[in-house]
């Protein structure tokens, strides 16, 4: 049940190299060999620093709005389906944690000019060992690439954002996929909103300046619609992703409302909830393939699979965790997976045809040893997951992958022993990202294969792992 951002305070900017250990140029870099450090297994000693290693990542840039965002949803845009080259250009929508309740916003933001670098799996290092993967373009910092050399972008990426006001602490904030300007969020003071954003997305499309980031740039706008039909505050919500304008949500009380639009502005949300769980619904996610099948996480360690036709009762439940489900992702490219994150630090996979035999887990990780806050299936790879934890990691995970001893070995000889990792990670676990405090939500981009976003009590990072394959732009012929 982790959520809140604890005494949250505004982000201030850190200069270059305090984040993430960034700070030394190369050639004050140790020459002993690198090792992977693993929270809550290592220790730093005294005078031990992290330092992260820009050649493991594609692309690497950190931004801040100010408050911290608990939550954030990716908008789609008309920039096209399936982006590869350099630099990017992206959308999205967030919700403040403020100090008081009347400082609290949504922030609609484009960030522009996202550099990075073409990498091959296997970084090649030159007799001189030239330094080149230590340039700008991985940088963390939001200087995201002074050269222009191969970096297919050149300066810093560029934020601009627009405020919209927002009555009390955002629990979390869905754009709908069909019609990515209506977004819906949910506030700790109970109510659920509808708002139109188009105005301000269409603003931020036409503008190529950087957007002052101050309270005085914070618009007033009525929502579409406002819902206090809840208990309760909640976190849970989620729109179809086949009928545009339906939505559920759910709340602390343990009640689900469903919502179907009327118009494209207007919304008829039963009085009546489905009512399953024994205690706070934690999230929800509609089938991607079923129109009128979801299904929901709790507290009660619960998940259940209900249909919209059949009543208020669900149609199925299972007993997922031995502590609260924190999180569930529906695989859209394998319509049978679905994936749960717990607040013991487990996560666990459940294939959906195996449920009228009792056991439908076919997978199950205790690597984390604090609870999931967020967990989403790639939109690119059926079998690619990432995970964020309260333990400061953001994980990739390929569900796809077995040990092989010889292509270890083999990977270990090309890289000359470079990497010292861990002789006890799981072979699934593909990438590890660490840097950020407190992690409470990450996100594909569904057009930039490869992307990732995350939110944390110290502000977004925008990265791409150089080792998931979907990341390597195919080079024209």
């Amino acid at each position: 049940m982790v959520r809140s951002v604890k005494n949250p305070k505004k982000a201030k900017r850190k200069n270059k190299g305090s984040k993430k250990g960034e700070g030394p140029s190369s050639s004050s870099i140790p020459s002993l060999p690198a090792k992977v450090w693993q929270p809550g297994v290592d220790k730093l000693e005294e005078g031990e620093e992290l330092q992260c290693d820009p050649s493991a990542y594609n692309s690497l840039h950190a931004l801040h709005l100010g408050w911290p965002c608990l939550s954030f949803d990716i908008v789609r845009d008309s920039l096209g389906l399936v982006r590869t080259e350099f630099p990017h250009t992206l959308y999205c929508v967030a919700g403040t944690q403020a100090e008081k309740a009347s400082w609290n916003s949504i922030g609609i933001f484009k960030v522009s000019n996202i550099s990075g670098k073409r990498r091959e799996l296997v970084p090649n290092r030159s007799a001189d060992n030239d330094t080149d993967m230590n340039s700008d373009s991985s940088d963390s910092d939001e200087d995201g690439g002074g050269d222009d050399d191969g970096n297919g972008g050149s300066g810093p990426p560029v934020l601009q954002l627009r405020k919209v006001a927002h009555e009390g602490c955002v629990n979390r904030i869905r754009a709908m996929t069909q019609t990515p300007h209506i977004c819906a969020s949910w506030a700790d003071t109970g109510h659920v909103q509808i708002w139109d954003f188009s105005s301000h997305l269409n603003f931020l499309a036409e503008s190529e300046t950087e957007l002052s980031r101050g309270a005085s740039n914070v618009f007033t706008q009525a929502p579409l619609l406002k819902f206090g039909g809840h208990k309760d505050e909640g976190y849970a919500i989620d729109w179809s992703p086949l009928v545009p304008g339906r939505l559920v949500s759910g709340d602390c009380k343990n009640s689900i409302h469903l919502w179907e639009p009327s118009s494209s502005a207007t919304w008829n949300v039963e009085a009546n909830p489905f009512i399953g769980h024994s205690a706070s619904v934690e999230d929800l996610q509609w089938s991607p393939t079923e129109p009128h099948v979801f299904a929901s996480c709790s507290v009660d360690g619960s998940i259940a699979i209900w249909d919209t036709r059949l009543g208020k009762s669900p149609a199925a439940s299972m007993k997922a965790h031995n502590a609260d489900v924190n999180v569930i992702s529906w695989n859209r490219l394998a319509s049978c997976m679905l994936a749960s994150g717990s607040d013991d630090g487990t996560f666990s996979i459940r294939d959906l045809r195996l449920l009228k035999d009792g056991d439908s887990m076919v997978a199950h990780f205790e690597y984390h040893k604090h609870p999931i806050t967020s967990i989403e299936w790639s939109p690119h790879e059926p079998s690619t997951l990432a995970v964020s934890s309260s333990d400061n990691q953001l994980t990739i995970w390929d569900l796809s992958l077995e040990k092989d001893d010889e292509e270890e070995a083999e990977f270990r000889a090309s890289m000359k022993e470079q990497a010292n990792a861990p002789e006890d990670l799981p072979p699934q676990l593909l990438f590890v990202h660490q840097g950020q405090k407190d992690l409470k939500e990450l996100h594909w981009h569904a057009q930039i294969p490869g992307m990732l976003i995350s939110t944390a009590s110290d502000g977004f990072n925008i990265l791409m792992p150089s080792n998931i394959e979907n990341t390597l732009p195919s080079i024209d012929s």
